[in-house]
């Protein structure tokens, strides 16, 4: 009897774990991931709200911005929220990248690199199908039970509402398609700093490679050597979303504030250096000899007029709390709203005591 309905209520959904998105360079890591996902689905699906509303968050963030590339950096932060982003203003480096048209290709090319994804396949759709099926009998199964026989027995429905809280997990990690093969997100990020320019030092001077210039490079995946502290921001399974929660946001603000400054300055036909060339066709983009300057000019324009670099910087960043909120109570809701009703099932389960027959 124990077979059979091991079989029938805790199988299917121990198979369902299978799906759960996977991607560190450490067997070990995934295997925490695993565990830490069915110990604490609390923490699964705050990591999975927090994921979503940075992807609403971040696209209201750029609806401003009007200059080149603005589409592309949305699309890159979001897909790097399973990485540990580093953003690198120092240098002219993010500047140059925000302004520069020799930059073009990078934000074009790390795009494409990125978008590896995470989503729907037939092994999927049938264990979710499997899962499904199984609970629908499991339910069905408890409203034909005999209350009266002095055999009964537990029908699964408690052990089943206690893991279907799985489901919305599952859906909505393939619903967003996480990048989070740690391999394919270095290489991609790596080999596209492999073509990023940095404004020289003069006017006359042209733009040179970052990897000429500078060991580090406006954007880049990394985590301090040996910091154990942050061994969780570093892992690239989804789950520890919740740890490169702030020092994210602290990235996108920073890339978000060279854009809007750069498109504030575009849209009132100020050039980097020289004079406003206005573009023969009917374009928003701005002629490519308006994106020309040293690193002095690049820097500036990045800057609204009248502020400072540390002006515009906010404590944490912007709307964190109401998210953390927000996600907090969708986590909360589902993890007890599910184990809430397998409490109340198995309590109302009548129980059968030893019985002793001649």
């Amino acid at each position: 009897m124990f077979s059979q309905q091991f079989t029938s209520w805790l199988l299917p959904w121990l198979a369902l774990v299978s799906q759960l998105p996977f991607g560190a360079n450490d067997k070990l890591d995934n295997l925490i991931a695993t565990l830490l996902t069915v110990g604490s689905p609390t923490l699964a699906a705050y990591s999975l709200a927090l994921t979503v509303l940075n992807g609403r968050w971040i696209a209201r963030r750029f609806a401003s911005s009007t200059y080149p590339n603005t589409r592309n950096a949305v699309r890159i932060l979001s897909s790097l929220q399973q990485a540990p982003l580093r953003v690198m203003s120092e240098g002219s480096l993010l500047p140059s990248l925000v302004v520069l048209a020799d930059n073009d290709e990078w934000w074009t090319e790390l795009e494409g690199w990125l978008d590896s994804t995470y989503t729907w396949s037939i092994s999927a759709a049938a264990s979710i199908g499997w899962v499904i099926v199984a609970y629908i009998f499991t339910v069905a199964d408890a409203f034909t039970t005999d209350l009266k026989d002095s055999t009964i027995y537990a029908t699964g429905e408690a052990i089943g509402s206690a893991w279907i809280w799985l489901l919305p997990i599952i859906v909505g990690w393939l619903q967003i398609s996480p990048k989070c093969d740690s391999v394919r997100l270095d290489k991609a990020v790596n080999r596209a700093n492999q073509m990023a320019y940095v404004a020289g030092a003069e006017l006359h001077e042209k733009p040179r490679l970052a990897r000429d210039v500078a060991k580090e490079y406006a954007v880049s995946l990394a985590v301090g050597p040996g910091d154990i502290l942050r061994r969780d921001e570093g892992c690239t399974v989804p789950i520890f979303n919740y740890a490169r929660f702030l020092s994210w946001v602290d990235a996108v603000e920073t890339v978000a504030n060279a854009f809007d400054a750069a498109s504030e300055h575009a849209r009132q036909n100020r050039p980097v250096s020289g004079e406003w060339v206005q573009e023969k066709k009917l374009s928003l983009r701005p002629h490519e000899k308006n994106r020309v300057g040293c690193k002095f000019q690049v820097e500036e324009y990045c800057i609204r007029k009248g502020e400072s670099l540390d002006d515009r910087r906010t404590a944490w960043g912007r709307g964190i709390w109401s998210r953390m909120f927000i996600a907090s109570m969708l986590a909360i809701t589902l993890q007890w709203g599910t184990l809430g009703g397998a409490v109340l099932a198995q309590w109302f389960t009548p129980t059968i005591g030893m019985t002793i027959q001649h």
